[in-house]
């Protein structure tokens, strides 16, 4: 290939938008050659090596508007350590299929069980799907809430959470809510309701909700949107983060350390 052939071609490249092509163009042609590929299979390297760069790009952008505490996946999840968890209801969820029915899903159980590290994962698993997917806490929620409203920008603010193909709401239950913002939360609820799918990890059962909503007609309302299409996941097990203090507090003592006076 010529000089001046190749540089038509990375200029072509540069003004389609394929980058890679263009960094890559001597590189691919190499490969090309040592294969001894044919015009088709030359196109399919091309344009797969492209479509992968692409597909990165989306991926990386998706994760970044996501505000996610971690990229943690499904695979890194311990198992072990929450027998009890049904690992291939974990599994079927990852597969996407509640956004698409736009469900919802609720992880229930202690603090420390994992909840927000499994939907952390299926928010990983969503951005990868190319599905646009928005985490806050509960506690976080609110406050923007409350401050656009009072600024006259709610609907403005609501916009990020309501286009979210998947929003992941943590930590409901850590403190209740006053009548105005458990009010904002009911609105949110009820306009992403059949529309999107929302993830709700909590510390409290369904039944004690009341206390987190101020009262239990509101709690009801909401439960009743969220629960309509809703996969609910109750991890019982121990402590992930208190597993390695505890071993250490059973361990016995060590014979060679007298006791203090």
């Amino acid at each position: 290939m010529s000089e001046l052939t190749a540089t038509r071609v990375r200029d072509a490249a540069t003004k389609l938008g394929l980058p890679h092509l263009a960094d890559n163009l001597t590189d691919l042609v190499t490969r090309a050659d040592t294969k001894q590929m044919g015009y088709l299979d030359f196109l399919d390297l091309v344009t797969g090596e492209e479509a992968g760069v692409k597909d990165d790009r989306r991926f990386r952008n998706q994760l970044r508007l996501a505000r996610l505490p971690h990229q943690k996946t499904v695979d890194e999840f311990d198992f072990t350590f929450q027998p009890d968890l049904d690992v291939r209801k974990i599994r079927d969820l990852a597969t996407l299929e509640f956004i698409e029915h736009q469900s919802n899903i609720a992880l229930l159980g202690p603090p420390g069980t994992g909840k927000t590290h499994l939907a952390v994962s299926l928010g990983v698993a969503a951005c990868q799907a190319g599905y646009c997917v928005y985490f806050t806490s509960l506690d976080h929620l609110v406050t923007k809430l409350r401050a656009a409203d009072a600024a006259g920008r709610l609907d403005n603010q609501m916009r990020p959470f309501l286009r979210s193909a998947l929003l992941i709401i943590d930590e409901v239950g850590y403190r209740p809510l006053d009548r105005v913002d458990a009010n904002l939360v009911f609105h949110l609820i009820s306009r992403r309701y059949e529309k999107s799918s929302t993830i709700i990890t909590s510390n409290k059962a369904f039944t004690e909700w009341g206390t987190i909503f101020t009262d239990e007609v509101l709690a009801t309302a909401i439960l009743d949107r969220f629960l309509h299409h809703c996969d609910v996941i109750t991890i019982n097990g121990p402590s992930w983060r208190l597993k390695d203090r505890l071993a250490n507090l059973e361990q016995p003592p060590n014979d060679d350390q007298q006791p203090q006076a």
